[in-house]
């Protein structure tokens, strides 16, 4: 197997990472060139006796991530969110970040996560600590939930409200959720990208967004389908079947990149 094949299955997966890490989309894809240029040119960086190829990638790439500054010089941000990101990431340290990522959003073990770290467990639980500490500054906010499925959409609800926000409704259909919007805002959105009636939840979020700016996460069985690269991709994606961790993880991350969070209007006051 060449190493095209070997590496191309992981690439929507890192570039997704990359982006968390960086605030932006074309800053973390700058990221992910400089680890495949790195992999072409010695490809050794990625060989070991192990066979977990994914943590030899994603150790590459965290250690490019603290050895070149692409992350807030490549490009302007392009949009609300990614300004918030890029203000907030100069206020917090990289690895704590590097450990919440890999273990809420990418779903390494802690094992695995310090290997890419290259730390140990006791250093590995104070960076998350420490993240955990950042996160934990985004104040409660109204939720919009965009699913079609009953059972998933009251596992969402049931998540979400115990990290202290407020449900303002739950939409079957694209015309349900505008519905819903007129009563109140909300603060984040959660959509699947399929719906009940056949329409889609990226089109009840674009119908949305042309009145307002919140931050969306979208839900989807096939990740695929949205990491393309061809186009503007979602921030926040979760993948089905999903664990309740990754879901509180991903709230959280899209409210710290929120401009409206108490801990960004902190930062931007500063």
């Amino acid at each position: 197997m060449s190493l095209a094949e070997l590496i191309g299955p992981h690439v929507p997966y890192v570039r997704r990472f990359a982006r968390a890490l960086t605030g932006s989309q074309k800053s973390g894809d700058a990221y992910v060139e400089a680890l495949l240029e790195t992999i072409i040119s010695n490809p050794a960086e990625i060989e070991g006796d192990n066979g977990n190829l994914r943590v030899r990638l994603y150790r590459l790439l965290c250690r490019l991530w603290e050895s070149i500054s692409l992350n807030l010089q490549a490009s302007s941000p392009t949009d609300h969110w990614e300004r918030a990101a890029q203000l907030k990431l100069a206020n917090m340290q990289p690895r704590p970040r590097q450990a919440f990522l890999l273990t809420a959003v990418e779903g390494f073990s802690f094992e695995e996560a310090a290997e890419i770290l290259e730390t140990g467990e006791s250093g590995f639980t104070a960076l998350l600590d420490e993240a955990s500490r950042e996160i934990g500054e985004v104040m409660a906010t109204d939720v919009l939930i965009i699913e079609d499925e009953p059972l998933i959409a009251m596992d969402i609800e049931d998540i979400v409200g115990r990290l202290g926000h407020r449900i303002i409704g739950v939409a079957r259909t694209r015309k349900e959720a505008s519905e819903l919007v007129k009563r109140r805002d909300p603060g984040i959105i959660l959509a699947d990208i399929q719906l009940a009636d056949g329409s889609s939840g990226i089109d009840a979020v674009n119908d949305l967004l042309g009145s307002f700016e919140v931050p969306v996460i979208f839900i989807t069985a096939y990740p695929e389908r949205l990491l393309t690269g061809d186009r503007p991709e979602p921030a926040f994606l979760i993948t089905k079947p999903f664990a309740p961790d990754m879901v509180k993880a991903m709230v959280s991350q899209a409210l710290f990149f929120d401009t409206r969070s108490t801990a960004a209007r902190r930062v931007a006051a500063g």
